[in-house]
């Protein structure tokens, strides 16, 4: 039996608490059928180009939410690889995603009909995010968020130290957290795409590397409560630890470095966790 561990909540500010949808608890959000189908396309495409290897499970009962996906970043290709891994555990997330897909053509519009939620990184809009995922896991949804805020740049490619927009989401509205590795994508689309992504796809057509997506235990988020300070830091180190528990057994045979190498992607040391695998 798994055991879920949701956070302490007490009186104070609450996101989830200004949200419309509080006040109707009968109203569950579902994934409108654009969803469905760009879920079903996505794991075409990852087969197309990969093996797909999904491990680890969604408890039945959290899977229509409200629940907490985080997952580490490794690649310009995860989402497609956990939007097709998500459809295999039968779970439709509410991405958070970066302000550029929603200003696309056709991909924005799109990413706005299939109720995906837009952060504006490193504008004064930023926060608004946060309050569009509490409405939203307010609504029942689940939301996968990237702790990271970026596409990882640890030079061994384990999860760097997290922002903690996923651990104040999860406190403030005592939804569970369950942790996502993924590994192999990197081998898939390079960092740079989309400079060099028609050789990249090219080369896994043929190459067919194996990607495996881990769905990990609910993290233990007891004790932490929103208003205490230095919950959210603390929050956010049990989440990046739990993300990189589940990534262990994902790549065994490379501990230290990865052996596929891609030489457009920059190293950057200073954002690195302190946590290793043992």
């Amino acid at each position: 039996m798994t055991l879920i561990t949701r956070a302490v909540r007490t009186p104070g500010p609450n996101p989830c608490d200004h949200s419309p949808l509080m006040d109707t608890a009968h109203v569950t959000w579902q994934p409108p059928a654009i969803w469905r189908t760009a879920q079903l396309l996505a794991r075409g495409v990852v087969g197309a180009v990969a093996r797909l290897e999904v491990t680890g499970q969604v408890p039945e009962e959290l899977r229509r939410g409200p629940l907490v996906l985080a997952a580490n970043h490794i690649s310009p290709f995860d989402p497609v690889v956990l939007t097709a891994a998500c459809r295999v555990r039968g779970v439709a997330p509410r991405i958070m995603a970066t302000a550029g897909l929603f200003r696309a053509p056709l991909v924005g519009a799109a990413m706005r009909r299939a109720g995906h939620i837009r952060v504006d990184r490193g504008t004064a809009a930023v926060g608004r995010a946060l309050d569009d995922a509490a409405t939203a896991v307010a609504a029942g949804s689940v939301v996968l968020v990237y702790p990271e805020g970026r596409i990882g740049l640890d030079p061994g490619m384990w999860p760097e130290r997290g922002k903690t927009g996923a651990a104040r989401l999860a406190l403030a509205c005592g939804a569970p957290v369950i942790p996502v590795a993924q590994w192999g994508s990197h081998e898939v689309v390079p960092y740079r795409a989309p400079k060099g992504l028609l050789r990249g796809l090219a080369r896994s057509v043929v190459r067919r590397p194996v990607i495996r997506v881990h769905f990990g235990e609910p993290v233990d988020l007891g004790g932490l409560a929103p208003d205490t300070p230095g919950s959210a830091r603390r929050a956010t180190d049990r989440i990046i630890d739990a993300i990189t528990d589940a990534l262990v057994p994902l790549r065994p045979d490379e501990p230290d470095r990865p052996r596929h190498v891609d030489p457009g992607r920059p190293a950057d040391s200073s954002r690195s966790h302190r946590r290793r695998p043992t």
